[in-house]
């Protein structure tokens, strides 16, 4: 049902505080490129990067009892300022509203733009949240309070929904109508091509990217996991959200041509845009390149937002398989609320794209000293033999893959991958220089690396000396400013790319939190 205007006229009588404090406040996108007192006390000198209290778009006791009680896990200054900045990063600057839908005041919204772009990924918002999974209060009283961070699980977990039912192939929407903020210009989708069509006003760019669905999956399976919340699931629009996710990802699972009569089948999604960048763009009139069948489902766009050469993206495919497995679950607790035979479906299709993984994802390659022979798993295969043989950035990535838990970091295949992922010469996307020895991409360009890559390089990572290493180059790469940027020209900090991106943010501070367990010892060097 579509709210009337009385009703967004009421609902945004429920806009946040922020709203109403924004004009005392400064512009973040602005604020976060200069250097704020009180400087740290290490070599570094990083910035205060946080907004004041009252500018903050999300205020949670739990988040300033933890940063207090690290003081005495973190001894180095420098990455305790780090860290104070980034792990809230998200919190205190991009929940841009909350309130509840139009036509059932039961239901929570909450809109989580990345940073300095005023739209809702449905990748990034579910990462931005990982980041704080491990305070969602799983008790039931307290997850209910307004200000939990279980409500703003559930306030996204409701409005990827509705966004998945409006434009299931879309990866990134507008504010809704609720919020009372006007729609997002996005000047370089105005040429876009695409099929299928989609409502501009809300919608902010549909690049079909097979890591959108599976990051609701994820969102999903981490809300449930941790509060076993299975009624919540059964309230609103999750089922046919899922249904949804499920009808696309099996679409995009047909070959190019009819196997008996090499006609060119129809494609249940196509890309066309003007521009002058080919990642920007799909091959063939928006087809893409073409594919057979392999189980796998194709993804026109890569999760840095860049066309893929091959379609059969491999970690978006393992990411998407390991999330809807776990999903399952969340079925299964609805067994008198689902369809029959839904959990059924989704344990099968699972299965099949794993098997599907295992069979064209990884292939023989040419070790990089040339000594021989190796399989590694390839980045994107089309099902024909062709492989990409590399990694980017973003997640999911196969440098990544052990982190969703379905695949080991010991697994001899993703050892032998990791390998060549962080080596000069085995991946055309390592970036190495004096800041940063780290993966990039495409969409920053060769020389930029990415301080993700290196916080994920650290998450998955057993070797000491490994992460010491590599944590010391993150302190020096933030050019002053103590935050985590998009990318980085790894011999030049002070050329970077977006000083506000919150996910990468909260995955800095996802990865000191992780290694307060795994590796105590190493947060209580010095790194001056």
């Amino acid at each position: 049902m579509k709210p009337s205007q009385i009703q967004i006229l009421l609902a945004g009588l429920l806009v946040d505080v922020v709203s109403s404090q924004a004009p005392k406040c400064p512009d973040y996108s602005i604020y976060s490129k200069s250097r704020h007192e009180p400087f740290s006390s290490g070599k570094h000198a990083l910035s205060s990067a946080r907004p004041a209290p009252s500018c903050r778009t999300f205020n949670s006791t739990t988040v300033e009892t933890l940063l207090s009680n690290m003081t005495l896990a973190l001894a180095d200054p420098d990455l305790y300022r780090l860290f104070e900045n980034t792990y809230p990063n998200t919190l205190d600057t991009a929940i841009r509203w909350r309130g509840h839908a139009a036509d059932n005041r039961a239901e929570e919204l909450a809109f989580i733009i990345t940073g300095d772009i005023d739209a809702m990924w449905l990748r990034d918002s579910a990462n931005q949240l990982q980041s704080y999974l491990a305070l969602v209060e799983p008790d039931p009283a307290a997850a209910n309070q307004p200000d939990s961070i279980a409500s703003l699980y559930r306030g996204v977990i409701n409005l990827q929904a509705r966004y998945l039912l409006t434009a299931p192939f879309c990866n990134s929407f507008q504010p809704p109508p609720e919020s009372g903020i006007p729609p997002a210009s996005n000047p370089a989708a105005a040429s876009d091509i695409v099929f299928p069509t989609y409502d501009k006003s809300a919608v902010f760019e549909c690049k079909y990217e097979l890591d959108s669905l599976a990051a609701f999956l994820q969102l999903s399976t981490d809300y449930y996991e941790t509060t076993h919340d299975a009624d919540f699931f059964g309230k609103f629009l999750w089922l046919e959200a899922l249904q949804a996710v499920l009808e696309t990802a099996k679409s995009m699972t047909a070959p190019t041509y009819d196997p008996d009569t090499g006609a060119v089948l129809p494609s249940a999604y196509t890309f066309t845009r003007q521009t002058t960048r080919s990642t920007e763009t799909m091959a063939n009139d928006g087809l893409g390149s073409p594919v057979r069948e392999t189980g796998m489902i194709r993804s026109a766009f890569r999760p840095s937002d860049d066309a893929t050469m091959l379609q059969f993206l491999v970690p978006a495919n393992m990411m998407f398989a390991r999330y809807l497995g776990s999903a399952k679950l969340i079925v299964d607790a609805l067994a008198d609320r689902a369809p029959a035979g839904l959990a059924d479906e989704m344990a099968a299709f699972s299965t099949s794209i794993r098997e599907a993984v295992t069979k064209h994802g990884i292939v023989p390659v040419v070790s990089t000293n040339g000594s021989g022979v190796e399989t590694v798993y390839a980045y994107e295969v089309d099902g024909y033999g062709g492989a990409v043989v590399m990694d980017d950035a973003n997640l999911p990535s196969l440098l990544a893959a052990p982190l969703s838990g379905d695949l080991s970091n010991i697994d001899p295949v993703y050892v032998r991958t990791r390998a060549r992922l962080l080596s000069a010469d085995g991946n055309p996307y390592f970036m190495k220089g004096s800041v940063l020895d780290a993966i990039g991409g495409p969409h920053a360009g060769p020389g930029m690396a990415w301080p993700m890559a290196s916080i994920v390089r650290i998450l998955t990572s057993n070797d000491d000396e490994e992460i010491v290493r590599v944590l010391r180059e993150l302190i020096g790469s933030t050019d002053g400013l103590g935050l985590m940027h998009e990318s980085v020209n790894s011999n030049n900090a002070s050329q970077w790319t977006r000083q506000w991106f919150s996910w990468a943010n909260g995955l800095f501070g996802q990865m000191i939190l992780d290694l307060r367990v795994r590796k105590p010892h190493i947060l209580q060097q010095s790194f001056q």
